[in-house]
């Protein structure tokens, strides 16, 4: 293992590291919103797009990201649609996580006690108020292990984005090794790099878990 090539060529995955960072962040973010859109057009029962919500969350979750990908970034310029390759990943991870998130939303508002709700209704709660004080708060509780697995999900999927031309850290690796053929040095860096972004991430969520959980017993 050279690590004279590893000090080198660190910054470049520190770059790459800041933009799959950013990637993930508009992704995780705009498929939550997905996800409580999702969930906000089955509690109001709105009849005509219930078929679109389901619709929507079976062809997101039987495609993969990959294909997802190829559509926006080489299937919509043949439409006349151009999208940047940053746009593209960020869009191809929220359709793909938008429909985990609705499904994870899903299974926290079933969760909410018949009880609880008429207890807001019998206190002259709206149907709006009802949403945000007492089933989006219970819900995203029960929720969370789920979301956070989602997080998770959607963090490693940013792997794939590098097929739509995006110099992210798989990229910046693939590039190394192709013109130095440094493949072990390259490699490591991209697990290390990885290592970095996930980690963190999986033992906050784990305990803003445990943090709920007590909050909830």
């Amino acid at each position: 293992m050279d690590f004279e090539f590893i000090k080198e060529f660190s910054p470049m995955f520190v770059k790459a590291a800041f933009l799959t960072l950013n990637l993930a962040f508009w992704g995780i973010l705009l498929s939550i919103i997905i996800g409580i859109i999702c969930m906000a057009i089955k509690f109001y029962k709105i009849k005509f797009l219930i078929p679109i919500v389901n619709g929507y969350i079976e062809l997101s979750r039987n495609t993969p990201l990959l294909i997802q990908l190829f559509f926006l970034y080489y299937g919509l310029p043949k439409l006349g649609i151009n999208l940047s390759s940053f746009s593209c990943a960020v869009i191809g991870l929220a359709f793909l996580g938008g429909s985990y998130m609705a499904e994870s939303f899903r299974l926290g508002h079933e969760s909410v006690k018949t009880s609880q709700i008429e207890a807001g209704l019998s206190i002259g709660l709206s149907q709006n108020q009802l949403l945000a004080y007492v089933i989006t708060p219970q819900a995203f509780s029960v929720a969370l292990p789920s979301i956070s697995a989602n997080i998770i999900f959607l963090l490693k999927e940013t792997s794939i984005v590098s097929i739509v031309a995006l110099a992210d850290l798989v990229y910046v690796a693939k590039d190394i090794i192709g013109l130095y053929y440094m493949t072990d040095e390259a490699l490591f860096m991209l697990v290390i790099s990885y290592l970095i972004i996930i980690l963190p991430t999986s033992l906050l969520l784990t305990w803003l878990e445990k943090r709920m959980k007590r909050a909830r017993s």
